[in-house]
């Protein structure tokens, strides 16, 4: 199995980000995407309590089932990835109620990709706020992540779901979910 390495961090003005990217040696590989995210579990939670996650994506027009393994938390986050495209997510998510894994969290964002030719820098515009991820190896994610200015107080190992729950927290949000309309409609 493949082992993701990466770390996010927050950005404050993304269009001054993209330039600095640019200035940087990256182009942009996909133009900013519209990316549904949906976990699932067992009624009991087995895949949380074991700090895994099954994920079913659509980005633009194209799925991908997910499995991430329990992650190592350090300087970056570390984890087993497991992910293949799926022809059609909506019978998938069929298939999964009938075993009985239903969605546990919804997670959306507009997501643009970034390469130098050696490993990614993803910027993601959410609903709590605009991020950004650099994957690839530890030593290029903590040089690319200097180049841009990011030092390593500010990196951020949590995943979507954590960083929605902790702003949640701040604000006393209603939403149980990270989706435009779901924040929207319990913020108003």
């Amino acid at each position: 199995m493949p082992t993701e390495v990466e770390m996010k961090f927050s950005i404050s003005n993304l269009r001054a980000f993209r330039l600095e990217l640019k200035a940087a040696g990256f182009r942009e590989i996909t133009p900013s995407t519209h990316e549904m995210n949906t976990l699932y579990d067992g009624a009991l939670h087995p895949l949380k309590r074991r700090g895994e996650v099954l994920r079913i994506r659509k980005y633009g027009n194209d799925w991908k089932l997910t499995h991430k393994s329990k992650g190592k938390d350090g300087r970056h986050k570390t984890r087993k990835e497991t992910e293949t495209k799926v022809e059609d997510g909506k019978r998938l998510e069929e298939v999964f109620a009938a075993i009985g894994f239903k969605p546990a969290f919804r997670y959306e964002k507009f997501r643009s990709e970034w390469s130098d030719g050696k490993g990614h820098v993803v910027l993601d515009e959410t609903p709590i706020g605009n991020f950004g991820e650099i994957e690839g190896p530890p030593r290029w994610i903590d040089g690319v992540a200097k180049a841009l200015g990011i030092s390593r107080n500010l990196y951020i190992t949590k995943s979507y779901a954590e960083l929605f729950y902790d702003w949640k927290r701040r604000t006393r949000s209603k939403a149980k979910n990270m989706t435009f309309a779901d924040i929207e409609r319990n913020n108003a």
